[in-house]
């Protein structure tokens, strides 16, 4: 008569649980495939996509390339003025601007997302930013 000692009984329990575990039918351990509904656009949406997408870029750029010349002209260096101050009211009248330009393109605003947004004023402080460094130079 051997005497159990609690590690002998910690081995037994795992083969225990494996036995139990077994048991449960195939069916219900399988999980079922999730559908993707993925709409399929025709190709009149994707040409009238890409059209967008290069409108967008285009107006970006360009009011990023008047603001860079306006502060040009207004601040010079700007090294009397705050110049993330300069970068927010930029940002702002932009965002505002194209806010209001865009539906006179045939690009609707309501369906963009932050994404969206956040790409064409990235472009806008891009080119704000390069065209007055450039200017400066």
């Amino acid at each position: 008569m051997s005497k159990q000692n609690p590690k002998s009984k910690s081995r037994k329990e795992p083969s225990k649980i494996a036995e139990a575990t077994s048991e449960v039918p195939a069916a219900k351990i399988e999980t079922p495939e999730k559908k993707s509904f993925v709409k399929e656009r025709t190709p009149e949406e994707k040409q009238k996509d890409h059209r967008d997408g290069i409108i967008k870029t285009i107006v970006a750029a360009l009011l990023g390339t008047i603001a860079g010349v306006l502060c040009f002209h207004l601040y010079g260096t700007g090294e009397d003025k705050i110049w993330y101050a300069i970068l927010t009211i930029v940002i702002g009248i932009t965002y505002y601007i194209q806010k209001f330009f865009y539906p006179q393109l045939n690009i609707s605003t309501k369906e963009f997302k932050f994404k969206d947004w956040f790409y064409v004023e990235f472009i806008v402080i891009d080119f704000f930013l390069i065209v007055w460094t450039l200017l400066l130079n």
